[in-house]
């Protein structure tokens, strides 16, 4: 065990159990000594926890039968930070959505109607991170208040971190977790055109206001919004060049490194991969990566651009005396 908090909710675990648990017992499984497990079960009880202690050789410690989970107390940071953890279970990599909402709203019940307002204010939309970039690290205090802002549909007015940068003023309609980021989707009152914000960058101010009308956002949602604006598109999640080809590998090899895009195998040795990118060149780009022969099936712009990078590197010549050809 790594401390007393660990500690102690290993022991419930264990007390969660239809059986009595001599002290012994306990105080192995803990790797602590029998006085440690008496202390501890005293701090379960001062929680709320109704836990027997019966004496004799079939004794030991024992939860009463009908024991419900008592009163939580938490304060407002550990408010915030459980519904951030349980509203976006996914960037932990581990497939618990479901089990996640139902965790958050047993947690609910049992705060009081303060911390229960400023949860239930917490909404955003996210998915994992496949790039393995480290996140960019957010104040909850941030996502919070502009969750706030996108729930009620105040204005939101923000400044910067770098104190040159112009305050902004948005009507906020979602926040996004993205790629190891937290970004805003909203309507730029000053730009008057739909822009999206990262929130580790910014610093909101207060009081919020006025009230706004929702807007239709592009792209019908602010993940798609964000995603089409990481795809260079404004309007649709699409990247603007999108090309066919088939490689010699076969499509497990493949299938892990297209990360937005389709593979399809086409035996044990040859698959087929649609992949998009800003450019026929990035395009490219992504398939010459498997270092593998491959052939393209269309379009016609892939096509020019695959002949254009042949071209090139058939004028590449090995440097002389050091000096690389001009």
């Amino acid at each position: 065990m790594t401390g007393a908090p660990e500690r102690t909710l290993a022991l419930l675990s264990l007390l969660q159990s239809p059986r009595s648990w001599r002290g012994e017992e306990l105080a192995q499984r803990l790797e602590v000594t029998t006085r440690t497990v008496r202390r501890d079960v005293d701090r379960l009880r001062e929680m709320g926890y109704r836990i027997q202690a019966v004496k004799g050789p079939d004794g030991g410690y024992r939860m009463e039968s009908g024991t419900e989970l008592p009163p939580l107390r938490f304060d407002d940071e550990q408010a915030v930070a459980i519904a951030i953890a349980l509203r976006h279970p996914a960037a932990t990599g581990v497939e618990m959505g479901d089990a996640a909402h139902r965790a958050l709203a047993t947690v609910r019940q049992v705060m009081p109607s303060r911390l229960r307002h400023r949860v239930d204010g917490i909404q955003f939309d996210g998915a994992p991170d496949p790039t393995g970039v480290a996140p960019t690290s957010v104040a909850p205090d941030v996502v919070e208040a502009v969750s706030e802002a996108v729930r009620t549909r105040m204005t939101l007015r923000f400044g910067y971190r770098d104190p040159d940068a112009p305050s902004r003023r948005t009507q906020p309609h979602g926040v996004v977790a993205r790629n190891g980021r937290w970004y805003l989707v909203a309507w730029d009152l000053d730009r008057d055109d739909w822009r999206t914000f990262r929130l580790d960058r910014m610093t909101p101010r207060t009081p919020t206001g006025p009230a706004f009308e929702s807007r239709a956002v592009p792209t019908g949602t602010p993940t798609g919004f964000l995603a089409s604006r990481s795809k260079g598109s404004a309007h649709d999640d699409g990247w603007p060049c999108v090309g066919e080809v088939e490689i010699d590998l076969p499509v497990a090899d493949v299938a892990r490194w297209v990360l937005d895009g389709e593979v399809v195998a086409l035996s044990t040795h040859s698959t087929r991969v649609t992949i998009g990118s800003w450019s026929w060149a990035g395009v490219i780009a992504a398939v010459v990566r498997f270092d593998a022969g491959f052939r393209v099936l269309g379009p016609d712009g892939l096509l020019r651009a695959a002949r254009e990078l042949e071209a090139r590197l058939a004028g590449v010549q090995t440097p002389r005396d050091g000096v690389p050809n001009g």
